[in-house]
């Protein structure tokens, strides 16, 4: 598998107490797989995803990434593995405004010394922003910078792709154009991609579904 979680739980102390939000956690993704997780707002999907990418510790259970144990990372390590193994893609485009768009694609790989040149013009192409290179984050329309995003991401060719809620910024037409670009754009690089989206309509497009409820994986 890329990714292995086991028995993975999560919670978060509030006012009102302590708040558990991931009860004991199964979950696998092999390699080249899609698979979208989708539940009820509160129901842990993205604090789940946030343990997948190193961005945050259980408290308990194993979050294994091709047979590393992230909770076993020190803060040197885990910083190598969100660089070097894992791409993320959020709602928020979270693009460096000072860069332009070709900078900003070659961003990630280059600082995870995985830049390929022709790899990274195959991306361009295949998001259609041979013509925006040279342009600012500001001066591009969501569905835009969305896909300069991604780009980002995979231009690095990451073991797994974590992406949470990518579309959910874009209008319906567009979402559905840059979810066919991560689906093709992921295959070719051989990249598992595990994606948290609301829609059913979108989740039921990637190879499997998974439903969180109540910090718990339905069954």
């Amino acid at each position: 598998m890329i990714l292995s979680l086991s028995g993975v739980r999560k919670s978060y102390t509030t006012a009102e107490g302590k708040v558990e939000i991931l009860k004991g956690i199964d979950l696998d993704v092999a390699p080249n797989e899609s698979v979208a997780l989708t539940g009820e707002s509160g129901s842990g999907k993205s604090t789940l995803l946030h343990l997948a990418g190193g961005l945050d510790h259980p408290d308990g259970g194993s979050v294994m990434m091709e047979g590393q144990d992230l909770v076993a990372f020190n803060d040197i390590e885990r910083a190598r593995y969100r660089r070097t193994q894992v791409g993320l893609v959020f709602q928020q485009f979270n693009l460096i405004p000072s860069l332009n768009v070709g900078a900003n694609i070659s961003f990630h790989a280059k600082l995870a010394d995985r830049y390929d040149a022709a790899w990274e013009a195959i991306l361009t192409k295949k998001l259609g922003l041979e013509t925006y290179l040279t342009r600012y984050p500001e001066q591009l329309s969501g569905g835009q910078q969305q896909r300069v995003a991604i780009g980002r991401t995979l231009a690095a060719r990451p073991r797994l792709i974590l992406a949470d809620e990518p579309t959910g910024n874009l209008d319906e037409a567009t979402g559905d154009a840059v979810l066919d670009l991560m689906l093709s754009l992921a295959r070719t690089a051989g990249s598992a991609l595990l994606l948290v989206t609301h829609s059913l309509r979108l989740a039921d497009r990637l190879d499997r579904k998974v439903v969180l409820r109540g910090g718990r994986i339905a069954q």
